[in-house]
């Protein structure tokens, strides 16, 4: 029997095939699935377009599905379905991606496991239960300190005028873009917090200017504000992150 592991942000999805010891058969890579974006139709049209994952498929017996948006019985079921008709014969459990965050950092100890990649969360483990004390509130209202976030701070201040002027030509350069052709990317076409995200190669690659450092220290702060000093004992507890955004840019959140 074939388990299937995958965890799935709102951008992208990292998926690994084992057996029953726990050996390594294959590793995929798929766009992310989150229920608030996107279809059942759409996660078995995708999947199906897996040439390498579809030649196991048939001998999948277990799926473990961790991602972003599947926060509820409703949301998970989006997933499930999708997931049910490209492996039929197997088991599919669909959790939320924070729960998969929390089971991977943990170390024996309880801890508070952060999320920041195209969104951003957090939760406390204590080995036995996850607890989330302030919700998620997405891209609009929240995801602090995550891709998403940044990526509206660079628009913003390109469209304001505020960016310095090598920086402003570089985004002219790169990306050409209009209010209008941002505005129908973020209000009519799909995925617009992974869209909002995207800029983030953009924003590392001037991570040294003043303006980009200013951006990274009120997203980190906001974050740990809202979703780490939420939690009554995170002084005396380790604090884990995971996701993009904490990767490439771990140097400023160990400032």
């Amino acid at each position: 029997m074939i388990i299937l592991i995958a965890d799935s942000g709102s951008t992208k999805s990292d998926w690994l095939a084992i057996d029953e010891t726990g050996k390594e058969l294959a590793q995929f890579s798929t766009i992310g699935f989150n229920p608030y974006f996107h279809s059942s139709n759409l996660v078995e049209q995708v999947l199906t377009s897996q040439i390498e994952m579809m030649k196991i498929a048939q001998n999948v017996g277990k799926v473990f599905f961790y991602g972003a948006g599947s926060s509820s019985k409703e949301m998970c079921s989006i997933i499930a379905e999708g997931l049910s008709r490209v492996f039929s014969h197997a088991e599919i459990h669909v959790d939320h991606d924070l729960n998969g965050a929390a089971y991977s950092t943990w170390s024996g100890e309880p801890a508070i496991t952060c999320i920041l990649g195209t969104g951003s969360n957090s939760c406390f483990f204590d080995g036995i239960e996850i607890y989330e004390e302030v919700p998620s509130l997405a891209y609009i209202l929240g995801d602090e300190g995550s891709g998403s976030w940044f990526g509206k701070r660079l628009l913003r201040s390109f469209f304001y005028n505020k960016l310095p002027h090598h920086i402003h030509d570089d985004f002219v350069s790169e990306f050409g873009l209009s209010v209008t052709d941002v505005n129908k990317r973020v209000y009519t076409e799909p995925n617009p917090n992974v869209f909002l995200a995207s800029f983030m190669k953009f924003i590392a690659k001037h991570r040294d200017a003043e303006i980009v450092k200013t951006w990274l220290q009120d997203g980190f702060d906001t974050f740990l504000d809202s979703h780490v000093a939420c939690f009554e004992n995170y002084q005396q507890v380790p604090v884990h992150f995971i996701g993009s955004v904490a990767y490439h840019f771990s140097d400023h959140l160990q400032l």
